[in-house]
């Protein structure tokens, strides 16, 4: 980095010509994060208001661009990680977070987990100590109070708060089963995200388990396990046709996908369209739906 040309740039930071500014805003942002904390340091020396908004937009806009970069980067992957596209997602709100410090609060509770699992134990037995260590001993559960509320939506809230919604419950519970081995995956249901556990020996559509599920997950209700006829229950009472997206595993581009629309809803309602913009934005860089 060219600190001299760093710092020239920022004492021209209060120029009134705002296409010198931009022109200025650009060469900034041409450094990426390595200017972020020159960046900072200007904002708590000055005084000036025009300064410290101009200084907190282009850092906001460095790190947008890196976190959309990195996004557009994890949905090009062949097999992308849903803890690490859930991590990418609350950095967006949280540029700072301590990636180490989730990875940890997780590897905690699939600890608790490990210790009560054995090979003799059938699907539904696992899913029942799944549920008895999340829900009952870490007391994780859903935000009924705050329901659309985005902090619901960011994975390191929900792991302090242990409140989240249908969806981030669900990217908790999926990543936590599937570490252990366990063939738990996301269901992209209308209006209720739930997850589905696959047959663990044979990936074949059977009449008691079509879709190759053995059966389904809800963890906003702690856990509750249904089957195939609640859902075509559910779908008729919300009107919707039953189609096999509605069933079966969907992938986690999909996941996250869903994640940013929930996010985009809950600001929308609370009045921030520079946010519902971003978030926009952050959905064209996973691409277009298979």
């Amino acid at each position: 980095m060219n600190q001299a040309e760093v710092n020239a740039l920022i004492d021209l930071l209060d120029d009134p010509d705002l296409d010198i500014f931009n022109n200025i805003k650009d060469r900034l942002m041409s450094y990426g994060e390595e200017v972020i904390p020159e960046l900072e340091s200007a904002w708590e020396a000055s005084f000036n208001n025009l300064v410290q908004n101009r200084i907190e937009d282009i850092i906001h806009n460095i790190q947008f661009t890196n976190i959309r970069t990195k996004l557009e980067a994890w949905a090009g992957k062949v097999d992308p990680s849903l803890m690490e596209g859930a991590i990418l997602i609350a950095k967006y709100q949280y540029p700072d977070l301590d990636e180490e410090r989730i990875i940890n609060k997780i590897e905690v509770i699939k600890r608790d987990i490990w210790l009560e699992l054995n090979p003799n134990l059938t699907a539904l037995e696992k899913v029942r100590v799944m549920n008895h260590i999340i829900f009952e001993i870490h007391g994780f559960s859903g935000n009924t109070v705050n329901f659309h509320a985005p902090q619901n939506s960011y994975l390191n809230n929900v792991l302090e708060s242990k409140k989240g919604n249908p969806l981030s419950l669900s990217i908790l519970y999926s990543v936590i089963a599937q570490s252990l081995g366990l063939p738990v995956y996301g269901v992209n249901l209308p209006e209720h995200f739930i997850l589905a556990y696959k047959d663990e020996f044979e990936d074949l559509e059977l009449e008691d388990h079509p879709y190759g599920v053995l059966f389904y997950i809800n963890t906003f209700s702690k856990g509750t396990v249904f089957g195939k006829r609640e859902i075509d229950t559910f779908l008729r009472q919300i009107n919707m046709q039953p189609l096999d997206m509605f069933y079966e595993p969907c992938s986690n581009i999909d996941i996250v996908r869903r994640m940013l629309r929930n996010l985009i809803a809950a600001y929308e309602k609370l009045g921030y369209p520079e946010k519902v913009q971003d978030l926009e934005q952050l959905i064209i860089a996973l691409g277009t739906t298979e």
